[in-house]
Parts: C-alpha cells; structure tokens; sequence
C-alpha cells in the first residue's frame, strides 16, 4: 500500500513569463470565494534555506472556462483569509501526537 505523502503542487506563470513552482498548502472556500495558501517551491536547498518562509494567499477565479489564480487586493479580506489560514496551520502542526506515550 503506498503511504506516500504527495504535495498538491501548482506552477503560475507571472507577467515576464517566468514559471514559478508552489505547493497548495491549504484551501478556504466560502460565500467570497475560493482561496488557496501558497509557499513557494525551490528547486536547490540553498533557495529554501534563503527563503524568508512567507505564504501567499490567491483567489482561485474562472475565466473563459479555464482556473486562474489572481492577488487578493481586498486588505481587510486578505486579514481575514490570512487569520483562517493561520488558524488551520495550527492546528495542522500543534495537535498534540496521540501515538506518543506519555
């Protein structure tokens, strides 16, 4: 059975035409829409170790039938995703680890 842990990535294409690799760490859909948590992906450790370890929030939009990801410009809705996201990484990598004895 493969137990393999697999991250959802996602590549984006910004406006020079340069691709830029990301891992979805997480997804809120609610009444405003859908949003993915975005950390970036690099291709040599030397990158990841430089890296200043932000996540980027996008709102997930169709147009002409096709997924594009846009900035959020809202500030007070980025505040409230970014709150959300927060709260769920807590409780991703908090939770106390049941298997261990105490």
């Amino acid at each position: 059975m493969d137990n393999e842990f697999k991250p959802d990535l996602i590549t984006l294409i910004d406006d020079q035409n340069v691709e830029h690799n990301f891992e979805i760490l997480d997804t809120i859909e609610n009444e405003k829409g859908v949003f993915y948590a975005l950390y970036p992906v690099f291709d040599n450790a030397e990158e990841a170790v430089e890296d200043s370890g932000e996540y980027y929030i996008m709102e997930v939009i169709e147009e002409d039938g096709e997924e594009q990801l846009a900035e959020v410009e809202d500030e007070a809705l980025l505040d409230e995703l970014a709150a959300v996201f927060e709260k769920h990484f807590e409780e991703m990598f908090d939770a106390p680890d049941e298997d261990v004895d105490a």
